[in-house]
């Protein structure tokens, strides 16, 4: 019998060096497709999380601004009639002597100045208030032996205290060295008694707090202490009334240099009755093109691009113009950027209250 014997050869198998080339090319693309999808995905992630800490700055930021503002000329209190000199607001000259204090006005707007390739014109808040639980109410200055000075009533005044003492128009500050007395006669013990005259007044102010806000490097600073990051402007006015003893806001005024405003004095001072304000913080991403213009108008309703405010909201009865938002001397893509504005508009409450002494 014969076999025959068939050697089979085993089948190849695999892949083709076009098929691997195939698999690689669609491959890379998936790679690329899922590399750009995770971008736009991180980069809409970025902008969102970038937004909500602007929205989250800037609301932080305005409500300490606003919150201290309540308390701008705080215990600067009136007392008297109209028509006298009997409150520290009407005070025309300020003796402040070797107490480190170099104003007692409420609050003061700096206009701010920009600076070419640095900085833009943001402008500069300080504001002035002392804690005295007595609201530092004015009391008459019966006698004054050597440094003591006796008063109708020391409540509310301790030792260290910055004391005012008022002659009429004219006022100076000193400080409590000692405090004698729960039942007349009551003193208080100056460390310095220029201006005191018997009849004249006596107001203790407690601790008097200086605190100046304003925006550096993409911060807001608090005494040259950031409190709050991604803050890059902020503008103020001030809302006057026609005169002292009104309430009436009728113009909203920049404290421009040079100006009525910039540096007033006691009467035309007296005039401020609240402030308006304007935070503005960005989105830390920068995009790749152009998203932000500049503001249409500083005059006329319903402006768009970055604007503080639209400067018919308030409704003033003498036109008022905005405060212009440049924010190019600073950063040369500051278009590239998103922005949240925050304003409000903060009556000073202290002031309000005094309008029937001044």
């Amino acid at each position: 019998m014969k076999y025959n014997y068939k050697r089979t050869l085993p089948q190849q198998a695999g892949f083709t060096l076009i098929e691997i080339m195939i698999g690689l090319v669609i491959g890379m693309l998936v790679a690329l497709v899922i590399t750009q999808v995770l971008s736009m995905f991180e980069g809409q992630k970025r902008a969102t999380t970038g937004t909500a800490d602007a929205q989250t700055n800037g609301s932080i930021a305005l409500y300490n601004i606003s919150r201290e503002l309540q308390l701008a000329g705080y215990p600067l209190m009136p007392t008297g009639a109209a028509g006298v000199a009997d409150s520290p607001l009407e005070c025309t000259t300020v003796t402040y002597g070797a107490t480190g204090i170099t104003s007692i006005s409420p609050i003061t707007i700096t206009n701010g100045v920009a600076v070419a390739g640095v900085s833009p014109a943001s402008d500069t808040i300080t504001i002035t208030y002392g804690n005295s639980q007595s609201g530092g109410v004015a009391s008459t200055i019966g006698a004054i032996v050597g440094s003591a000075v006796t008063v109708g009533s020391n409540f509310g005044c301790a030792v260290g205290d910055i004391v005012m003492v008022q002659n009429g128009a004219t006022c100076a500050l000193s400080g409590a060295t000692a405090v004698t007395g729960t039942a007349a006669p009551m003193s208080v013990t100056l460390n310095n008694t220029a201006n005191a005259v018997v009849g004249g007044n006596l107001s203790c102010l407690g601790v008097w707090n200086t605190v100046t806000y304003a925006v550096n490097g993409g911060n807001l600073e608090r005494n040259g202490v950031p409190v709050v990051a991604g803050v890059v402007n902020l503008q103020a006015q001030y809302g006057i009334a026609a005169s002292a003893n009104s309430n009436v806001v009728t113009q909203w005024v920049d404290a421009t240099s040079g100006g009525t405003w910039d540096a007033p004095t006691a009467p035309i001072r007296n005039r401020i009755k609240s402030v308006r304000i304007a935070v503005i913080a960005r989105n830390t991403k920068i995009e790749p093109f152009a998203v932000t213009t500049a503001c249409s108008s500083t005059t006329l309703a319903t402006p768009t691009g970055l604007c503080a405010w639209d400067a018919t909201s308030a409704n003033p009865s003498v036109a008022s113009p905005a405060p212009s938002v440049d924010l190019s001397p600073g950063n040369a893509t500051w278009d590239r950027y998103h922005y949240r504005v925050f304003e409000t508009i903060i009556p000073l409450r202290n002031i309000v209250w005094s309008k029937d002494t001044l």
